[in-house]
Order: structure tokens, then C-alpha cells, then sequence
């Protein structure tokens, strides 16, 4: 299989900051693959995804994104960030129209694909209601789709069901694994350990800026631990991180 991502010796340092955020991160994910990028608190994950996008600038190291940088590849990139990216006073269909715009879209296949997710993630019923009027699991669930229009490649997710209804959190979670399934690259952030081993093949611990344990879900055999929250806990402590 072929390197989707490739990062080597990626270090980021914030200014006014004691420690390094990352420190020389070496990580490559293959294309087809689902990985879960694992960490407490403050461990680099939301730095780390926000160079792979080519939102963030590493102080060293290279990044190759489809083998180019990542700032030429945003078409081919969706990202999911952990905040709700969209415009709460317009509805469903008018944030929809305006991000597929924004990748240039044509406007009658647009409309066609703005059509097809808000009916597959359960939302063309609300489609003329205003985000500002909608719960916490269908924003996140629009907040994916906002992501998806446009058929990336790759796809990475920052946090994308924390604090949802299980009912959004398993249509979001099947769609995963459906697109995962279909091709797409997926690089996943998230506590949620059961979510991980449930649509990640591959796992990623990061804890301190550092890589400290890669792996597949196969491999937490071999680990003489239970499951990945057990090993999680072993890399990284049993004591509180913020």
C-alpha cells in the first residue's frame, strides 16, 4: 500500500510555551487505512492534525500529503474540526451551498449531493431550519457532511461525536467505517476508546508531543492488556492531565 501521509521529524514549539507541542513526530498512514490518534489532554493531537491539513506550520520536519504539500491538496482533504464550523443563523441547505461553493462545486450537482447526505445522515427533514435551532448531535452530524461534499480523499476528525446523543453518534460512526470501506482515508481524534477500536484499524499514542506506542487494534493482543483504554492508561499514567 501507498503512504496517503507522511510526516517525519515534526516539531512544533507555540511561543510563550514551556514545552514543545511536538517533538519530532515520525508517523505514516497508508492509504485506505482508519487510524486512531489517541492522547490525553494537551498531548499534541489537535497540533499535529492541524499540520497535516496545512492549517499549522511545523518549526521542522517535512510533511507529504498524497505526496505534495498539504496546502495543495486541500481538495482532495476534509477535516472535521472538534468546534461547530458552521454559520448558526443560516440553515442547513444555506451553510451546505456556501462550503460546497467554496470547492467550487458546480450548482446543480451541489444541490444533488447537498440532497443525498442531509437524507443519509438524517437531517433532510430539517434542512430549512436554522443550525441555531438545532441539538448538539445534528450539528455535529452537518458539521461532517460540511466536510464530505467535495469527496476528499482523506478525511480527518478532531473530536467529531463529543457530547452527542447515541443515536448521532451511531449514525456518524457507521458512516465512518461505510466511507473507510468506499476508500477514504480516515485519521480519527478522540477519547472515546471504544469508538477507536470500533472503525480504527490502526492506533496512534501520543502523549507529551511524542509518539509512544503504534499498533493495530490486532495487536493489543500481544500487549497482555485487555483493551486499548487499559493500554492507554499504562503508556501514558494514571494521573490527571489538562
Amino acid at each position: 500500500m501507498t503512504n496517503t501521509i507522511s510526516l517525519h521529524n515534526i516539531s512544533k514549539h507555540y511561543p510563550g510555551a514551556s514545552n514543545a507541542a511536538l517533538k519530532g513526530i515520525n508517523l505514516t498512514v497508508q492509504a485506505g487505512d482508519s487510524l486512531g490518534l489517541m492522547g490525553p489532554n494537551g498531548a499534541g493531537k489537535t497540533t499535529l492534525i492541524s499540520i497535516i491539513c496545512g492549517l499549522l506550520k511545523p518549526d521542522t520536519g517535512k510533511v507529504k500529503v498524497l505526496g505534495g504539500k498539504p496546502s495543495a491538496m486541500v481538495n482532495k482533504l476534509g477535516f472535521v474540526p472538534q468546534e461547530i464550523a458552521l454559520y448558526p443563523s443560516l440553515t442547513a441547505q444555506e451553510n451546505l451551498f456556501y462550503f460546497g461553493t467554496l470547492y467550487g462545486i458546480k450548482k446543480n450537482i451541489l444541490k444533488q449531493k447537498i440532497n443525498y447526505w442531509l437524507s443519509k445522515l438524517a437531517l433532510d427533514a430539517h434542512s430549512e431550519k436554522r443550525v441555531e435551532m438545532y441539538s448538539g448531535g445534528m450539528k455535529r452530524r452537518l458539521n461532517l457532511i460540511a466536510a464530505l461534499l467535495h469527496q476528499p480523499e482523506i478525511l480527518i476528525l478532531d473530536e467529531p461525536t463529543v457530547g452527542i446523543d447515541i443515536h448521532s453518534k451511531m449514525i456518524i460512526l457507521d458512516e465512518l467505517k461505510a466511507l473507510n470501506e468506499q476508500g477514504v482515508t480516515l485519521v480519527y481524534t478522540s477519547h472515546q476508546f471504544e469508538e477507536a477500536e470500533k472503525i480504527c484499524r490502526s492506533i496512534v499514542i501520543i502523549d507529551q508531543g511524542e509518539v509512544k506506542w503504534t499498533g493495530t487494534a490486532s495487536d493489543l493482543k500481544n500487549q497482555e492488556v485487555n483493551s486499548l483504554q487499559e493500554l492507554f492508561i499504562e503508556i501514558t499514567g494514571k494521573e490527571y492531565k489538562n
